[in-house]
């Protein structure tokens, strides 16, 4: 597997809100991590893939913009190998990645969707719902107020008004899960899985993470928990994949939110290797098949 020329595309910086040194520093170690390995990476911004500047076969991205992940199908159309997938990228949309991972049975928040002109009190009341949350259907959170938490229905009304004005017209309602509230970051392919209480460790992006408050170190099935993020990086098609799940009272685990390649932050030196690892098994394959 000589001479293989690899491009690797960052993340733009309005996608990475709160966390642009991380995403970067995940990045850059990944790379490090293929030339050890002997790969040519070249790195471009996603301004330079959207402007036809990247001609390498095979594509390393972390990319969020939609110009970028319409390109990046392209390519993987014409043949390209791309990682994570832009089409398991669009999979973690809100509203895609509800669908697929309910559809699929990975334990999940009931969960509505809906159109933010509509009227929703009525369906929540007779879901039940009482607190949720209220995430923009169409897109990965760029702004605090993409992902809300509401404390009754006309809250929710309220919030979707806002989301309506601001342009978003599709949102999904979760229902609100009462636990503890985990991160968690994997790599497809690898025996690389990572875990924390997000709160304790100080790490955060909205400041969200106070809504379930401080853990209680409920037990759990941590081998259950590696097994449903494993198949939702399956269904999804994300090879390099985070995100956060709830623990309950009752020790059942459900995933709250998965995203295509995270930040890494408190584990992105053990997880770098793993990463590039997976990378090169994902070469080799698609090697193998032309």
């Amino acid at each position: 597997m000589a001479n293989i020329r690899i491009a690797g595309v960052m993340r733009s910086g309005a996608y990475s809100p709160n966390h642009i040194g991380n995403d970067a520093a995940i990045f850059n170690l990944v790379a490090d991590e293929l030339r050890k390995r002997g790969c040519e990476v070249n790195i471009y911004s996603e301004e330079q893939l959207d402007s036809d500047n990247v001609r390498e076969r095979i594509i390393v991205n972390m990319c969020r913009e939609n110009r970028s992940i319409e390109r990046l199908q392209r390519l993987e159309d014409s043949g390209v190998l791309v990682i994570n997938s832009g089409y398991g990228i669009e999979n973690c949309t809100r509203e895609r990645m509800t669908r697929i991972l309910v559809g699929s049975g990975i334990p999940y928040p009931e969960s509505l969707i809906v159109n933010t002109d509509e009227a929703v009190v009525d369906a929540m009341i007779k879901a039940d719902f009482d607190r949720a949350w209220i995430k923009r259907g169409d897109f990965h959170a760029m702004h605090k107020e993409d992902v809300s938490f509401v404390r009754h229905p006309q809250e929710a009304q309220e919030v979707l008004q806002e989301y309506f004005l601001r342009g978003i017209k599709r949102a999904v309602i979760n229902r609100h899960l009462d636990g503890d509230l985990i991160k968690f970051y994997g790599v497809q392919g690898t025996d690389f899985f990572y875990w924390f209480y997000p709160l304790e460790a100080g790490h955060s992006k909205y400041g969200n993470e106070a809504i379930n408050g401080p853990a209680r170190g409920l037990k759990f099935d941590e081998d259950h928990l590696r097994e449903i993020c494993r198949e939702a990086s399956e269904v999804l098609d994300v090879k390099i994949y985070g995100g956060d799940c709830i623990v309950s009272d009752d020790g059942s685990v459900s995933i709250i939110d998965f995203n295509d390649w995270p930040s890494f932050a408190p584990c992105r030196v053990q997880a770098a290797p793993h990463i590039a690892k997976c990378i090169m098994a994902a070469i080799k394959a698609h090697t193998a098949k032309q």
